[in-house]
């Protein structure tokens, strides 16, 4: 009878003990964090960290940034050299497509006027055919003087002409030897930043006294785009140089043509009314 009356007095204990604790459990519960958003919590700085980009110490905005004084003088001898030949080469383009267009209209306009002045006033003011053309009439009509009376009207004519031509020639031309220049030189100025960066990179190795790849890969290679740069400017300077060069002799063709076109009608004036 005891031992029933002691077992009863447990099992109630037991079932206040257990009534209480459930109200704790909930608050506890209900307090703490979850544990996937504690361990979630942390994670989302790493996945920030993840996305950054890191900036190449080799590249060629630290080159720019970083580089010594002699990495950036020779950037900028290329940089220039890279503007002035691509600015000569469409220069020169327009100047050859505008001469080969006066060519074509003084074609059409000047050898069907009545006289010689009239068709110089028909050619536009300024261009390359008006220059040749006033230049062949003004020498027939005055053929004049002690040393020039040496020389027959033919070959003082012929003269005049050739030195015209001559001029537009040079005018067209210039600018080529600048792009032949580039072509050729800035191979090797590129080279020559290449070996001052492999020299620096090599003096910071030997006073850092570590070899390993880190230390060797990344300076030589921020060294070879100088290399890299120098060739990217060659080439353009060189394509455009050999282009440029045939089409100054398909235009200046043209105006040899005309100008010898030209030089048959003004010997032939004693014929023509002027």
């Amino acid at each position: 009878m005891f031992s029933r009356v002691l077992t009863l007095f447990a099992a109630g204990l037991i079932a206040l003990a257990s009534l209480g604790a459930v109200p704790a459990l909930a608050q506890d519960a209900a307090s703490a964090p979850p544990v996937a958003a504690q361990e979630a919590a942390p994670a989302a700085p790493a996945a920030a960290v993840g996305t950054e980009t890191k900036e190449n110490p080799y590249g060629l905005m630290n080159l720019i940034k970083n580089g010594h004084a002699v990495d950036q003088i020779v950037l900028g001898i290329l940089l220039f050299m890279s503007a002035g030949s691509w600015f000569i080469t469409f220069t020169k383009l327009w100047d050859q497509h505008k001469i080969g267009k006066e060519v074509r209209e003084a074609r059409e306009v000047f050898f069907k006027k009545a006289s010689l002045t009239d068709g110089v006033k028909a050619l536009p003011e300024g261009s390359a055919v008006r220059y040749i053309a006033q230049t062949a009439v003004e020498a027939g009509d005055h053929h004049e003087g002690t040393l020039t009376e040496n020389i027959d009207r033919n070959t003082w004519v012929s003269m005049k002409v050739d030195r015209a031509v001559s001029e537009v020639n040079a005018k067209i031309s210039s600018g080529m030897g600048f792009l032949a220049t580039t072509g050729s030189t800035s191979p090797f100025i590129g080279l020559f930043g290449t070996v001052w960066g492999i020299l620096n990179a090599l003096t910071a190795i030997g006073v850092a006294g570590q070899a390993s790849i880190d230390k060797v890969a990344g300076p030589v290679g921020a060294a070879l785009i100088m290399t890299a740069i120098g060739l990217a400017v060659a080439v353009p300077a060189v394509l455009g140089y050999n282009w440029l060069l045939n089409r100054n002799k398909a235009v200046m063709a043209q105006v040899k043509a005309f100008a010898g076109d030209l030089h048959g009608v003004l010997m032939g004036s004693r014929l023509v009314k002027r």
